[in-house]
């Protein structure tokens, strides 16, 4: 791994893509498909967006640090133009998809951390 990270740190697609399957390798989505994006607004630096796509679901969920020089993560589940009517079994499966991708994001989080300490910049 390079330590030529800038200031503040940057993770590239590379790297996340890397870790997004490190925690794949020791869990299971149920199906979910998860992908690291070109950040919008960031095009000269290779960093990534991490967006998770449910099986059978419309829902949407991506994550990604809350800021520039932050190392925590946020989650985003994007807004929809129309109400969602879900049976209790549909709401189950959702709110399972939503702890997956919790689970997820804290993984990135605390890889991020370490990442961090290890490039000396934090």
């Amino acid at each position: 791994m390079s330590t030529d990270v800038g200031f503040p740190p940057r993770r590239s697609r590379e790297l996340l893509r890397s870790w997004v399957d490190d925690y794949l390798e020791t869990v299971s989505l149920n199906g979910a498909r998860v992908e690291v994006i070109p950040q919008d607004g960031e095009d000269e630096l290779d960093t990534g967006l991490v967006v998770m796509h449910p099986k059978d679901s419309a829902l949407l969920v991506y994550m990604q640090p809350r800021g520039v020089n932050d190392p925590l993560w946020e989650l985003t589940i994007p807004g929809r133009e129309t109400d969602s009517v879900l049976s209790a079994l549909e709401l189950g499966a959702v709110a399972s998809v939503v702890l997956d991708a919790a689970r997820l994001c804290m993984y990135l989080q605390f890889r991020s951390l370490e990442w961090d300490r290890a490039s000396g910049r934090r």
